[in-house]
């Protein structure tokens, strides 16, 4: 029997149950932070009871934060089953990957066993996109980790990607993927650099002036600054090849 899926990267969805249900366990965001915190666990490493409290119900004290998290964990079972949390003892829990498919786990493993074109394929985008939980810094400071941790992955993966299809001529596919590296890691000017010089090679000299643009505005809109004279100056050698 297949396990319901759930989709972290790009946005946040359930498939494989009942739409009312999956809209009712989606709406309890302690709930999604602390099944997205499990399944992002290492493989079989179960997570401390006191971590969890931690980062989800910092403001509660001891017992009322362990009350919150066991009516977590009830819910979640509720819609999943039981086997899906396993505790051992009182003080530790496990996901089952047996009974959920998260595309965020399938994405890092794929990634790190170098299946390029599963990352790939599996990356839509930000990981947990616009999810956030009032005075939970810590589960912010661990949320923030493990979006980088996969953007950075998408882009390993995309200019690994990139750089076969250039050794194979198979030109447009390597220039959309130099293109989606840089985007990919957009405030990074190094990757930008790489990706416009691998871009002038194949023969697109307009696709990297483009993504100098885009990238030029997006620095400008969302960090107020402008691309270094390095940068700057490689695109006026573009321009004028």
């Amino acid at each position: 029997m297949t396990p319901p899926s759930l989709f972290l990267l790009g946005g946040i969805h359930l498939e494989g149950v009942e739409t009312a249900l999956a809209d009712r366990l989606l709406a309890q965001s302690k709930v999604v932070a602390l099944i997205a915190c499990l399944a992002l666990a290492p493989a079989g490493r179960y997570q401390r009871r006191d971590r969890l409290v931690g980062l989800l119900w910092p403001e509660l004290d001891q017992q009322h934060a362990r009350a919150a998290l066991r009516k977590a964990v009830f819910a979640a079972r509720a819609l999943f089953g039981d086997a899906l949390l396993l505790a051992r003892g009182d003080e530790e829990f496990v996901l089952s990957r047996e009974r959920l498919w998260c595309d965020a786990v399938e994405f890092t493993e794929a990634a790190d066993a170098g299946r390029l074109g599963r990352a790939i394929e599996l990356y839509r985008g930000e990981l947990m996109p616009g999810f956030h939980l009032h005075g939970c810094s810590e589960f912010s400071m661990w949320l923030d980790t493990e979006r980088n941790s996969a953007v950075e992955r998408a882009a390993a993966a995309s200019w690994a990607m990139a750089q076969r299809m250039e050794e194979a001529q198979e030109l447009t596919k390597a220039s959309k993927l130099a293109r989606e590296t840089a985007r990919h890691l957009w405030s990074d000017e190094r990757v930008l650099r790489r990706a416009m010089l691998m871009l002038q090679r194949l023969g697109d000299r307009a696709g990297a002036l483009r993504l100098f643009s885009d990238v030029s505005q997006r620095l400008r809109a969302e960090l107020d600054a402008l691309p270094s004279e390095e940068t700057t100056a490689l695109a006026a050698r573009i321009r004028g090849a």
